[in-house]
């Protein structure tokens, strides 16, 4: 048994796991699709994919599509693409691409990491700031969650790479809770995030899935994202 550090550059979190299992267990590909709703009601639908990118890169993927209401009238999607390389169990970022597009209006944000540096062209807005080892962007975050509950982990801080800085962001399972979603009933883990009242909750499955069966977040607006089905592994 050897003592790994799961983050670094400050953030105290640490692991206690046979090196073996640190350095294997961690999710090659896989597919999961979610129902998406806004204030209770359908939304639309969303594929999460997994895949190898290649050089020992990884590439994660959230592809949004609104199919109902307002969403489907203005033919608004949501396309998240990141790349990553594994740091031990931990989807440390590489670029991230954010792309949304509606009858309305289009926005784009694209992050980078080169060498210590993190850019980020937000529309025409343009900000530079200090990576931190072990950092993960906001559409790898429910995915690091997961596997750090699959450790055993009861408090997780991340640090999480967002427009204009690095926040470390802190999160908290709260207990057990039965949740019902279109993939089936699971006895999951509740987690809270605890540094911000941003409301975010997340359901998890740590054994079977390295995804939320159900994430809610109310920052922005009140959607919550149900699972559908999981292939992979």
């Amino acid at each position: 048994m050897t003592t790994t550090t799961f983050l670094r550059a400050g953030l105290a979190l640490a692991l206690a796991l046979p090196a073996a299992a640190f350095a294997a267990d961690v999710p090659q590909s896989f597919t999961a699709t979610y129902q998406v709703l806004k204030d209770g009601g359908p939304l639309g639908e969303a594929t999460v994919t997994l895949k190898p990118a290649g050089n020992g890169q990884f590439e994660y993927s959230n592809q949004t599509k609104g199919t109902s209401g307002l969403a489907a009238m203005l033919g608004a999607n949501v396309a998240e693409t990141s790349h990553f390389t594994w740091s031990g169990q931990v989807p440390q970022a590489v670029s991230y691409h954010y792309q949304m597009d509606a009858a309305v209006k289009s926005k784009t944000r694209d992050l980078t990491v080169q060498g210590g540096t993190v850019q980020v062209q937000d529309n025409k807005k343009s900000f530079s700031y200090a990576a931190v080892p072990g950092m993960v962007e906001r559409n790898t975050l429910p995915l690091a969650l997961g596997l750090a509950l699959r450790a055993g982990q009861q408090q997780v801080a991340l640090p999480v790479a967002v427009k204009q800085a690095v926040e470390n962001q802190r999160f908290t399972v709260s207990g057990k809770e039965k949740v019902t979603v279109p993939a089936g009933s699971f006895d999951a883990i509740r987690v809270d995030r605890t540094d911000a009242d941003r409301g975010f909750n997340a359901w998890y499955v740590p054994a079977k899935f390295p995804v939320p069966v159900k994430l809610a977040q109310k920052d922005g607006g009140d959607l919550t994202m149900e699972l559908v089905k999981f292939e992979g592994r």
